[in-house]
């Protein structure tokens, strides 16, 4: 059985920081990409990061380069989106992913397999 699980999101400040992680299991986890994808109320969803298999290649969408930072341990079948400089737009329910892909390919198309239940994260004074 595929899963993905997304770690607690929250509330956030502006201009703070959040890390999520996404535990993977029931596929081999090494031969995918990963990505991070967000929805905000009346918007479609959108690929923010997207992680190849071997973690050498990211893709970032332009609204979060400079602060969100993806990274995976294949060891731990784990991936984690480490958001800094965290601004009231960001406020999403964030969801981990997993595609047989690249990763542009992966987040802008967008390709996915599998999908993960959703974390919320909010960011407001």
């Amino acid at each position: 059985q595929v899963q993905l699980v997304e770690s607690e999101g929250g509330l956030v400040q502006p201009g703070g920081s959040l890390r999520l992680s996404c535990a993977a299991s029931g596929f081999n986890f090494n031969y995918y990409t990963i990505g991070w994808f967000r929805q905000a109320p009346g918007k479609e969803r959108e690929g923010v990061s997207c992680i190849s298999s071997s973690g050498g290649s990211t893709y970032y969408a332009d609204s979060v380069k400079g602060r969100f930072t993806a990274s995976r341990d294949n060891a731990k079948n784990t991936v984690y989106l480490q958001m800094n400089s965290l601004k009231p737009e960001d406020t999403a329910v964030y969801y981990c992913a997993a595609a047989l892909s690249t990763s542009r390919a992966m987040c802008v198309t967008p390709r996915v397999d599998y999908w993960g239940q959703g974390t919320q994260v909010t960011v407001s004074s």
